[in-house]
C-alpha cells in the first residue's frame, strides 16, 4: 500500500544527495569567485539546516537566508493589532499556530489568552466557519498572514461567509507578496551579496514562476524555482552554478512536478476579486514597501476588521528589541549565531525576535539544527 513516506522518500535519498555534492563539487571548481545564492523562503532554510547542507557544499557556494517567513515579517504593530483585538468584548480571534506566540510591544497573543481573551489557531482557515456558527453572538475575527501560498484560502473563507451569509466573521489581512521584496533586497538601501535567488515553491505553485522572469532580465539575478526537499534544494544549487559556469542567466524550474508558468488561475482569479495590493506595507527589518501585500476591496469592507475597528488600532510604527538582529537577518545581512542574544535571552521558549518563534524562522532553524554548524 502507497505511504506518504514512499511519495518522499526518493527526495531525502542519501546516496542521491551524496552525488548531487559531487556534481555540485565538480562544477564549483570552474568558478572564479563565490557565489552567494538566497533561499527565499524560510521552508527551504529549515531544509538546509536540518540536512545540514552547508556541510556538504563547497566553500565558495554559501546560502544566504531571506525573509520568507510570513510570521517572521510580521511588524510589532500588526501583531499589536491582533493583541488590542483579541481583548475587545464579544470577539473571537482566530489565526495560524506560529502567530500565537509573536511578541508585540503589548505581549503575545499566548499572553492575552491568559487574560482571558478568546484566542484560537486553526490549521485551515476554513475552520473559522463553524466557530462563527457556534458562536453567532460574538464577533470572530480572522487575523491572516502568509504569502501568495496561503492567501487562495483567506479568500476562500471570505466568498464562504459571503455565499453562507455569515455576518459575524471579519477579515484582519497581512499576506504579503513575493516579488516585491525580492527586487527590495536586490535594489533596496543597503546592499547585501546575493548572487542567485532559490524560489520558493509553494507560492509558485499558485503564483507561477512568471513572477520572477523579471529578475534574470532587469537585475541579473538568476532564480531557480526549487522544492523543499533536500534533493530538490541541491539541484537548484547545481542548476545556478551551471549557469554561473555557462555565463547564463535564466528562470529555471527544478519543482517542475508542480509548478507551471501560469500558476493556479483560478486562485489568482480569486485573490483578485476580493483583494487589491496596498500602497504600503511595513515589513519587519525592511519598512515600508509599495505594492508588497493585499488588502480587502473597498467594497468588502464591511468585512474588514481594520475599517470596522480603526477607532481602537494604532499606526504608530515600533521598533524592535535593541539587542535582536532579526532585521539584519531577514535581509540576508546577517546569520542567527551572529546575535549576541541568539540561544541565550532568545530561546523558542522564550523569544525576543519573531525568527526564533516561527516553524519557519532561521533563528528556529538554527538553535533546532545547531549541532550541525
Amino acid at each position: 500500500m502507497l505511504e506518504l513516506k514512499n511519495l518522499y522518500d526518493d527526495f531525502r535519498d542519501s546516496k542521491t544527495i551524496k552525488a548531487l555534492s559531487l556534481e555540485i563539487e565538480k562544477e564549483a571548481k570552474k568558478l572564479n569567485r563565490n557565489i552567494n545564492i538566497m533561499e527565499v523562503c524560510g521552508g527551504h532554510t529549515h531544509t538546509i539546516m536540518k540536512y545540514g547542507l552547508p556541510q556538504i557544499l563547497p566553500q565558495n557556494i554559501n546560502f544566504i537566508h531571506g525573509p520568507g517567513c510570513p510570521v517572521c515579517i510580521m511588524p510589532k504593530e500588526r501583531i499589536d493589532h491582533a493583541y488590542i483585538l483579541s481583548m475587545q468584548k464579544n470577539v473571537i480571534l482566530v489565526t495560524l499556530g506560529d502567530m500565537i506566540r509573536v511578541p508585540g510591544s503589548k505581549g503575545s497573543l499566548q499572553s492575552a489568552r491568559r487574560k482571558g481573551a478568546d484566542v484560537r489557531f486553526v490549521y485551515s482557515p476554513l475552520e473559522t466557519v463553524q466557530i462563527a456558527k457556534d458562536n453567532p453572538n460574538k464577533i470572530v475575527i480572522f487575523f491572516a498572514i502568509g504569502f501568495e501560498t496561503t492567501t487562495p484560502m483567506t479568500v476562500a473563507l471570505l466568498e464562504t461567509s459571503i455565499n453562507q451569509n455569515i455576518s459575524n466573521i471579519l477579515f484582519h489581512i497581512n499576506h504579503v507578496t513575493v516579488p516585491e521584496v525580492m527586487a527590495e533586497l536586490i535594489d533596496g538601501r543597503e546592499k547585501n551579496q546575493i548572487d542567485a535567488f532559490l524560489g520558493p515553491s509553494h507560492v509558485s505553485v499558485i503564483a507561477g514562476s512568471q513572477i520572477y522572469e523579471q529578475f534574470p532580465l532587469k537585475y541579473n539575478r538568476p532564480v531557480v524555482v526549487a522544492g523543499f526537499e533536500p534533493v530538490d534544494v541541491m539541484e537548484g544549487v547545481l542548476h545556478i552554478i551551471k549557469q554561473f559556469n555557462e555565463n547564463r542567466c535564466e528562470l529555471e524550474v527544478q519543482y517542475k512536478r508542480v509548478v507551471t508558468r501560469e500558476g493556479n488561475l483560478k486562485a489568482q482569479e480569486l485573490i483578485n476579486r476580493y483583494f487589491e495590493k496596498r500602497e504600503f506595507f511595513k515589513w519587519r527589518g525592511l519598512g515600508n514597501m509599495p505594492k508588497s501585500a493585499w488588502k480587502l476591496r473597498d467594497e468588502f469592507s464591511q468585512f474588514d476588521a481594520e475599517v470596522v475597528f480603526q477607532d481602537i488600532l494604532p499606526n504608530k510604527e515600533i521598533d524592535d528589541h535593541k539587542l535582536c538582529i532579526c532585521g539584519e537577518i531577514l535581509r540576508g545581512m546577517a546569520k542567527p549565531n551572529e546575535c549576541t542574544i541568539f540561544g541565550t535571552a532568545c530561546t523558542p521558549n522564550s523569544p525576543v525576535g519573531s525568527c526564533m518563534v516561527s516553524s519557519e524562522g532561521a533563528c528556529s532553524a538554527y538553535y533546532q539544527y545547531g549541532q550541525f554548524q
